[in-house]
């Protein structure tokens, strides 16, 4: 199916033209012509059931006797083929949340996520007649994709390159649309957006899963306070040097290099110890 214009005419003509052949008819019974009048009227009745009354951003599939004719997307007051049924359909725009599901991303490691998807309908005849109740197809494939793309990331990585679900939200949405809007064509439908809005790691495997992040961020932390350490360290014993305050060999270097990288790197402030002795 494709939807095409269905066949109008300015709906103040229609109601000007039911009254005047509704009006004619009377005035023909008046008369004595009464087949006359009774054809006019049963005219006027015939073009009353064509008058269909359009919404803002709503349509109407016109079908008469099982053919579809067409749809009505302009708004205002039209009047359609006579004796012809009109069914609704929102061109809105509209949002979809998908329930939290719970999936394996694909480390096999259980997680939750959900997402939200805007939409419209561009084609109404296939929305109506290729698929049935295409908002339930639209929640159903909806969720079917985001499973789809649940699998194929990680939720975070942490040693390798490449996407994760986390830590790339731009691109896993341009992913989810695309698939989406694959798997909705069919059902006249435009994906105009589809983000996660939930996301996280099950609860049987979230505690241990926050001890990893914990360790890593500790590990990372550490390591650029050991950077910062070192430089000053160096730093420290080159400006020593250079202003000839103190003469240093090289135990006393490994001493006082031992001193300031335990007094900068511990996370503990560091206790002052008077020597009173020699290191010889």
């Amino acid at each position: 199916m494709k939807e095409q214009k269905a066949w109008v005419l300015n709906g103040f003509i229609g109601v000007l033209l039911i009254v005047v052949l509704a009006v004619g008819g009377v005035l023909l019974l008046i008369n004595d012509n009464v087949v006359a009048g009774i054809i006019l009227l049963i005219a006027a009745a015939a073009l009353m059931s064509g008058i269909a009354v359009v919404q803002p951003n709503q349509g109407f599939i016109v079908t008469f006797f099982g053919s579809y004719i067409g749809t009505i997307r302009e708004s205002g007051l039209w009047l359609t083929v006579p004796f012809s049924m009109r069914k609704q359909v929102s061109l809105r725009v509209r949002n979809f949340n998908s329930a939290k599901l719970k999936v394996n991303d694909i480390e096999g490691n259980p997680i939750e996520i959900a997402a939200v998807v805007v939409f419209r309908v561009i084609d109404s005849a296939k929305a109506m007649f290729d698929v049935d109740k295409y908002e339930q197809f639209v929640e159903i494939q909806s969720e079917t994709a985001l499973r789809h793309v649940a699998n194929k990331y990680p939720y975070d990585v942490f040693d390798v390159e490449g996407y994760s679900l986390r830590g790339n939200s731009e691109e896993i949405a341009h992913e989810l649309s695309r698939e989406l809007q694959e798997r909705l064509s069919v059902a006249g439908v435009e994906v105009m957006e589809a983000r996660l809005t939930h996301l996280a790691y099950s609860t049987e495997i979230a505690s241990a899963m926050l001890q990893r992040q914990q360790a890593t961020a500790i590990i990372s932390a550490r390591s650029k306070i050991v950077e910062g350490a070192v430089g000053m360290v160096q730093l420290a014993i080159a400006q020593l040097q250079r202003e000839g305050v103190i003469e240093l060999d090289e135990e006393r270097k490994a001493a006082m290099i031992n001193n300031l990288l335990v007094a900068i790197v511990s996370d503990r402030s560091a206790n002052p110890i008077i020597n009173t002795g020699s290191l010889y």
